[in-house]
C-alpha cells in the first residue's frame, strides 16, 4: 500500500506566503531610498472612483446590496500559453509528448474568470502546492479597450 506523499497546506502557510507579499520593498540606491521617503510624506492623491457604489439608496427608493451574488460561482483559470496544433498531431499525442506554447519562460501568467482576462501574476509553490501571486490587476477601462481590437 503506497503512502501518500502530499501534505495538506495548512492556511498558516498561505498566510506566511501573503504577509511576505505585503512586506515593502526596500529601495536599492540612498536616492531611491529618500525618493520612497518622500512619497510616504506626500498625502496620498485622490483616485477616481473604478467602482461605483452599490450599497445605499437610489433615487427611487430601492436599496442595492451585493450580498446577493457574493455566493455565484465563477470558473478561475491561470493559463500558461496556447498554442493552435492540426487533429493529426493532436492524435498523435501520448503520455510524455511534449506540446510548445506560446507563453514565455518568466512571462506573466493571464489570470481569467469566465474566460475574460481580470489580472496577471506569478507562480508560487507553497508545501508543493501551486499558487498564483497577482502582480497586475486589469482595470476595467483595459478591458473594455481589449475588447475593441
Amino acid at each position: 500500500m503506497a503512502e501518500e506523499l502530499t501534505q495538506p497546506i495548512a492556511e498558516d502557510d498561505w498566510a506566511a506566503a501573503m504577509a511576505e507579499q505585503a512586506e515593502p520593498e526596500k529601495p536599492a540606491a540612498a536616492d531611491d531610498w529618500a525618493a520612497a521617503m518622500a512619497e510616504q510624506a506626500e498625502p496620498p492623491k485622490a483616485s477616481p472612483a473604478v467602482f461605483k457604489e452599490l450599497a445605499g439608496s437610489t433615487p427611487n427608493g430601492a436599496t442595492h446590496d451585493i450580498d446577493f451574488i457574493l455566493d455565484i460561482p465563477v470558473l478561475l483559470t491561470v493559463e500558461l500559453g496556447r498554442t493552435k496544433i492540426t487533429i493529426k498531431n493532436l492524435l498523435q499525442l501520448a503520455q510524455g509528448s511534449v506540446v510548445e506554447l506560446d507563453g514565455m519562460a518568466g512571462e506573466p501568467m493571464d489570470v481569467l474568470v469566465n474566460g475574460c482576462l481580470i489580472a496577471q501574476g506569478e507562480v508560487v509553490v507553497v508545501n508543493d502546492k501551486f499558487g498564483v501571486r497577482l502582480t497586475d490587476i486589469i482595470t476595467p477601462a483595459e478591458r473594455i479597450r481589449k475588447l475593441n481590437k
